[in-house]
C-alpha cells in the first residue's frame, strides 16, 4: 500500500469512525478462518487446551506447548532470547505468540508450517524441543492416562486419539485465542477519539506515513492484522556461537533470494512479546524503535527500503507509546 493510499485510508478512517464489533474482545480483527473438517466445538477446544497445557506430552515429561507459549507472557517466553529445549540448550528461534495465529496464512518464522494442524505435531517430535520419537508413542501415552479417558471420543464423535484428532484438538484451542479491542482498535475502527492520547495519535501518523512502518505492518479499512504475511530481511539478529546465520525462509524454499528472510510478525499485542526479532536480539521496544531509525542492520539480502529515519527522541517515544497501545483483550 502506498504511502498516498495509506493518508486517503486515514483520512477515510477518521470521517467515518470506524465500525463497532458484538464482542469487543475482536474489535479490528477480521472473521475467524476456520478450516474445512475442523470447526470449533466446545468439547475439542476444551481437549485443545488441555493438550497444549501437559507437560507429560514431552518424552521427558517436562515440556508443553504452552512452556514456550506461555499465557502469563503473551503466549510467549519473555525471559529469554529463545527458550531452552529438551536438552537445555537455546532453541534456535524465539517463539512467536500464539495469540491470533488463526489469522496467518504460514505459521513460524521461515512460513514452515501452512496451518495450525500441520504445527501441532511439529514441537511435539522435534529432538530439540518435546523429543519424542513418534506420534505413536505419544497417543499410546495419551491413551494410557485416565484423565483423558473419554475426550476424544466426546470431541470427534466417538472416535480415540489419532494424529489427526490431536492435531485439530491443539488447532481448535488455538483458534480461540483471539485478542483484538485495544485502545487503537476502540480509536480507529470504534469511534472513539479518547482512546489515544496526543502523543499516542502522533505515534499513529509516524507509523503510517513518515516511518513507514504500514508498509509491512498493514492497517486495512476494516481490519488491521498489522502484517502483510510476506518475508523480509531486514538485517536483524545476532549470530550465535558456533552456528552459522540464520538462513531464515531459504530453509522452505531454497531460493538464495530467500535467505535471510523472515515472516512479518504482527504487532498486536508488542508490548507483551518481547524479546524481538527472529532470534530475540533486541529486547525492548525501544531497541525495536532504535534499530529501524538506523535503517535495520546488515545483510547481502536486505530490502532496498529501510533507510535511516533521522526520528527525534521525541518521534521516538511517540512511536513506541502507539505501539504500546496496540494492547488487546486477552483471551478467557
Amino acid at each position: 500500500m502506498t504511502r498516498a493510499r495509506l493518508a486517503c485510508l486515514f483520512a477515510l478512517m477518521l470521517l467515518c469512525g470506524g465500525a463497532t464489533a458484538a464482542d469487543p474482545m475482536k474489535l479490528g480483527l477480521p472473521p475467524i478462518p476456520y478450516p474445512a473438517g475442523n470447526s470449533s466445538t466446545p468439547d475439542k477446544v476444551a481437549l485443545g487446551k488441555k493438550l497444549f497445557f501437559d507437560t507429560r506430552l514431552a518424552a521427558d515429561g517436562k515440556m508443553a506447548c504452552a512452556t514456550c507459549h506461555d499465557p502469563e507472557e503473551g503466549f510467549t517466553t519473555n525471559g529469554s532470547a529463545t527458550h531452552p529445549g529438551s536438552g537445555g540448550w537455546p532453541l534456535k528461534r524465539n517463539a512467536p505468540t500464539v495469540l491470533n495465529a488463526a489469522f496467518e496464512q504460514a505459521l513460524l518464522w521461515n512460513g514452515g508450517m501452512p496451518s495450525l494442524e500441520a504445527l501441532a505435531w511439529g514441537p511435539m517430535l522435534n529432538a530439540e524441543e518435546m523429543a519424542n520419537l513418534s506420534a505413536t508413542a505419544v497417543l499410546e501415552r495419551i491413551s494410557a492416562l485416565p484423565d483423558y479417558a473419554g475426550m476424544f471420543e466426546r470431541a470427534f464423535a466417538g472416535a480415540g486419539a489419532s494424529k489427526a484428532s490431536f492435531a485439530q484438538a491443539i488447532a481448535a484451542y488455538e483458534r480461540t485465542l483471539i485478542s483484538g479491542g485495544s485502545r487503537f482498535d476502540r480509536w480507529w475502527f470504534g469511534g472513539d477519539k479518547s482512546a489515544l492520547n496526543a502523543e499516542e495519535q502522533r505515534g499513529m501518523l509516524l507509523f503510517m506515513f513518515r516511518a513507514g512502518c504500514a508498509q509491512c505492518h498493514k492497517v486495512e479499512q476494516s481490519y488491521a492484522l498489522f502484517s502483510d504475511g510476506k518475508y523480509h530481511d531486514v538485517g536483524a539478529g545476532v549470530p550465535a556461537a558456533g552456528r552459522p546465520a540464520d538462513p531464515g525462509r531459504w530453509e522452505v524454499t531454497g531460493e538464495e533470494e530467500d535467505r535471510g528472510k523472515f515472516r512479518t510478525p504482527s504487532l498486536r499485542n508488542v508490548a507483551l512479546t518481547a524479546p524481538y526479532m527472529h532470534d530475540g536480539s533486541l529486547a525492548t521496544l525501544e531497541e525495536v524503535v532504535d534499530f529501524y531509525d538506523k535503517g535495520g542492520g546488515v545483510s547481502p539480502n536486505k530490502v532496498e527500503w529501510l533507510y535511516p529515519l533521522g526520528l527525534s527522541a521525541g518521534d521516538k517515544r511517540a512511536l513506541a507509546a502507539f505501539l504500546k497501545a496496540l494492547t488487546g483483550e486477552m483471551p478467557r
